[in-house]
């Protein structure tokens, strides 16, 4: 874990890992900002919890979800980039051009000059017996990624918004059948959606119910999902291969939401097609600022352009000379108490 020092201030600090916080770590890094990554304890993000990743370019025969992390992490590393495992705790964000930010690890104070968020999102989860000991053998939260695992097999999509929608569309290409669940008759989704599920011929709909329990096969993965019905609480035993859980994303914003602002979803507003907030010098990218996509790629993506949008900014503050012996985290201190003067 790397020490704060009290007269150090950091060019960049990355909050979050994942895709987007790496792929913004090699970045800068290879910019020779020398970025500190606070990537939490559960680093890598949702990709941690994937097994095989046959969707992300460059890997013709696949990768498993926590080595291609590793593999980011590693690339980061390689150019100079810092890591702390653990969480961020609190951000004190500047409203100044060319002002100090404050990150928090703990009771440890971490200052820098550009903030990169990348937090990124939670699938909201049923919460319910068997789900998570399934996650990734048969219950999984992105049928982009995963309905191929599924070819010819019976599976079912949980939830009523246009998100399950375009879920049992596209699963629908690759399932025998998909079987829609939903706690109401009437569903939250845009007519448009619902016309185009429904004229979908092998998917078919169950309502109004909810998932009770996930029970696993001989061979470990899921094969029965136990039904509730909300109206007479009768219970449903139903065989499927695949349960794709589709209620939903909670932005992880929580820890800067009082300070940038955040949609009613709880998603960080960026301006324009940048990764600029509304405060100077603060950045976000991946799936903390993205509704539609939430693919590795994309977030890897985003992390770039936030990587570039804080070189640039940090490009266009007024340079000084590094005096003779000065730590490299020192220089952005220099150049901050010049241009207060």
């Amino acid at each position: 874990m790397t020490s704060p020092s009290p007269d150090s201030i950091e060019n960049v600090i990355i909050v979050g890992s994942g895709p987007a916080g790496y792929t913004a770590a090699l970045y800068t890094s290879r910019a020779n900002l020398r970025p500190l990554v606070i990537e939490g304890f559960m680093w890598g993000g949702l990709l941690q919890q994937t097994t095989d990743v046959e969707n992300y370019p460059g890997f013709p025969d696949g990768i498993e979800g926590p080595a291609l992390m590793q593999r980011f992490r590693d690339q980061a590393e390689r150019f100079g980039t810092r890591f702390i495992t653990d969480q961020a705790t609190k951000v004190e964000l500047s409203d100044e051009p060319g002002g100090v930010h404050k990150v928090w690890v703990g009771k440890d104070e971490y200052r820098a000059r550009t903030v990169i968020l990348a937090m990124g999102a939670e699938h909201k989860k049923l919460e319910v017996r068997g789900e998570e000991e399934l996650s990734g053998r048969g219950v999984s939260y992105c049928a982009t990624c995963d309905a191929a695992f599924f070819k010819e097999k019976p599976t079912m999509i949980v939830g009523g918004g246009d998100s399950a929608m375009e879920e049992a569309i596209f699963l629908a290409k690759f399932a025998s059948k998909v079987v829609i669940i939903h706690r109401r008759a009437e569903f939250r989704a845009s007519k448009i959606m619902l016309e185009r599920a429904r004229s979908t011929e092998n998917i078919e709909w169950l309502t109004p119910y909810t998932v009770a329990e996930f029970h696993a096969g001989e061979k470990g993965g899921l094969e029965i999902v136990r039904l509730r019905n909300t109206e007479n609480d009768e219970e449903l035993e139903v065989e499927i291969a695949g349960a794709f859980i589709a209620i939903g994303h909670e932005p992880q914003s929580h820890l800067a939401e009082d300070q940038i602002d955040i949609d009613d979803e709880g998603y960080v507003i960026t301006e324009g097609r940048s990764t600029r907030t509304r405060r100077p010098g603060v950045f976000a990218a991946g799936d903390l600022v993205d509704h539609t996509y939430r693919q590795a790629v994309t977030a890897a993506g985003s992390g770039t352009q936030a990587a570039l949008d804080a070189e640039w900014y940090l490009r266009d503050t007024p340079e000084v000379s590094t005096p003779e012996g000065m730590p490299p985290g020192d220089l952005a201190e220099a150049q901050w108490a010049q241009s207060s003067e």
